[in-house]
């Protein structure tokens, strides 16, 4: 009945809402648009950039169309490579944040970062010309990330890995050509893995696909590995005989490269020395706890003989796998009856001992399939063993650093409900640039937070990973330990490469205010020389541990610390001011 009043009045008020709704359409057509675009040029970023430069990284998320690739670690083909990641910068600067989402606008800037980042790398740290471990554990790498997971038909697989180490030899070829006056220390650590990397290739690989069938493709496999075994050999030896006695340069990147690089890698641009100053606050917290807690185990010994005490208490080399395994079940059960965070599956990580080019600068870590792979979903849980061959001291004093308190918090920071729970979550990211890139105070902080809370919510005590009082003090002292090495990595970090620390004294800074044995400051320092801003573990925990306080504060009552938990680890792996944008819904600091 309606429909057939159509007076002149009628036809104006149903003009109007056809053009008001077609304005609609066009508005959303545009909206629409832009979103297109803003994936259109982050989708181009992966094919025609990031994973054409790093088809190893291509191969962990689980692209293996980028199998048969190598780096190309010529110096024609770094120069390629500053020339592309230019030239993209250049491309997202153009592409404006106007109209995009929160989530896109921040996506945009986490892409501009990694590019920013990779630049500052290649044009100024430049570890292509002064980091010889980069070459040769780089390639194992990336024969192992093949290696390591059954995602197809070991034929498959094989073939693949056949294309890659026929061009590891060019590789190792170039890095003569690359390296002017390494670091001695970059040099040393170099030989150090080296022996590793061989024997990797000799004994891992072929171990792991001995069950081929395909004659031609073992035959080829033979001669292919055969020629990266020998290669590696050469390079060790030339590295000894004519690197080592010329490697004189600075490892050091100096301030002002390294302030870039935490902005450009982790979204921060607090100045160092407020840095040093805010770790220093927390540094004094913890020791001011060891004490207390080391006290209330033996009022008549200095907290350090407690330490000694706490480092001398830890299992075998050959049952320490066991051990971490023996953790799993009680973490689980307490983060599911506490309603810690979910865990979004209920298989386990495999642990096992770490690859040979890992172990001279870490002593333990998660290895989890990448956000696109669908053909294996295994993650290792890579633990470091003593070398049996070394004195019995040496290996007495790496087995410190497993005692009882830390194998408990070194569960907690890899697995529950550290790395490996937060890697579970990656695939609920909300776009590919949250599942492909990110930041180590995101990555790092979250692991490390989760040693603290753990504890503060109750885990640790008798029932719950603890068979007594006493051994519940050890798990503190433990988690404490962890948390004193992490401030001292800060301080190491920052001074080492502002040339205010000596690598003597940054051995002898782990030992006196990190609590911990000579060999563990060995290791950390050596790690400190090429990992510049492994400050991250403090920074990043700081960051998180703000972020709750902040938003407990605005939620009140209502506020849930599985919800927290949850919402931030579904952001993917982005520096903590994007998460905290996204959280708290503003841009208040995030320290």
């Amino acid at each position: 009945m309606n429909g057939k009043r159509w007076t002149i009045l009628g036809i104006g008020v149903t003009a109007a809402a056809i053009l008001t709704a077609l304005a609609g359409s066009l508005a959303a057509g545009r909206a629409v648009d832009i979103h297109t675009q803003w994936n259109t040029l982050a989708n181009a970023y992966f094919s025609q950039v990031y994973f054409i430069f790093n088809p190893t990284a291509g191969s962990y998320a689980g692209l293996h169309q980028y199998d048969r690739m190598l780096e190309d670690y010529s110096r024609a083909g770094i120069d390629r490579e500053v020339e592309a990641y230019g030239r993209f910068e250049k491309r997202v600067e153009e592409f404006s944040a106007a109209g995009l989402s929160q989530e896109e606008a921040a996506d945009r800037e986490i892409v501009l970062s990694n590019i920013k980042g990779t630049l500052l790398s290649l044009e100024d740290i430049r570890g292509w010309e002064k980091n010889p471990d980069n070459y040769s554990s780089g390639i194992t790498n990336s024969a192992y990330v093949i290696m390591s997971r059954k995602y197809a038909p070991a034929n498959t697989r094989l073939q693949s890995l056949v294309a890659r180490e026929k061009l590891m030899p060019a590789a190792l070829m170039d890095a003569r050509q690359n390296l002017k006056n390494p670091p001695h220390i970059f040099t040393e650590i170099a030989l150090e893995q080296l022996p590793g990397d061989i024997s990797f290739f000799q004994h891992d690989v072929p171990s792991a696909f001995a069950d081929v069938t395909d004659a031609d493709v073992k035959a080829e496999f033979a001669k292919s590995n055969a020629a990266v075994i020998s290669a590696l050999q050469d390079y060790e030896k030339w590295l000894h005989d004519v690197e080592l006695p010329a490697s004189k340069g600075d490892f050091a990147i100096g301030a002002d490269v390294y302030s870039k690089k935490l902005l450009y890698d982790e979204m921060v641009d607090t100045p160092l020395d407020k840095l040093l100053a805010l770790n220093q606050e927390n540094m004094k917290a913890n020791q001011a706890e060891f004490a207390r807690v080391a006290k209330e185990l033996d009022p008549t010994k200095t907290p350090q003989q407690v330490l000694a005490e706490l480092q001398a208490d830890h299992t075998t080399p050959d049952k320490l796998l066991q051990a971490f395994r023996n953790t799993f079940g009680s973490l689980i059960s307490f983060i599911r009856q506490k309603h810690i965070v979910t865990i979004p599956s209920n298989v386990e990580p495999t642990v096992q001992e770490t690859p040979p080019f890992m172990r001279a600068t870490t002593s333990a870590s998660m290895d989890m399939p990448g956000p696109f792979e669908t053909g294996s979903r295994t993650a290792y849980f890579n633990v470091t063993l003593p070398d049996p061959k070394a004195p019995p001291k040496e290996q007495e004093e790496l087995m410190e650093e497993f005692n009882i308190g830390t194998v408990i918090s070194t569960a907690v920071h890899e697995a529950y409900p550290g790395h490996y729970v937060q890697l579970l979550w990656l695939s609920r990211a909300p776009s590919k640039v949250r599942k492909l890139l990110g930041s180590n105070t995101d990555v790092e902080g979250w692991a490390h937070y989760c040693e603290q809370m753990m504890l503060d919510e109750g885990y640790g005590q008798p029932g719950t990973g603890a068979k007594d009082e006493r051994e519940a003090k050890l798990i503190r002292l433990g988690q404490l330990s962890d948390a004193l090495l992490r401030n001292a990595r800060f301080t190491v970090g920052i001074q080492m490469h502002r040339h205010q620390m000596t690598f003597d004294q940054a051995v002898d800074y782990f030992v006196k205010e990190g609590y911990q044995s000579h060999a563990v400051g060995m290791m950390e320092a050596k790690r400190g020389t090429g990992d510049p801003t492994y400050l991250y573990y403090t920074l990043g925990k700081l960051q998180i541990l703000k972020l709750r306080a902040d938003l407990k504060k605005k939620e009140g009552a209502a506020f849930s610390l599985e919800k927290f938990h949850d919402d931030f680890l579904k952001q993917g792996f982005p520096p903590v001011k994007v998460v905290r944008q996204t959280m708290l819904g503003d841009n208040s600091p995030t320290l």
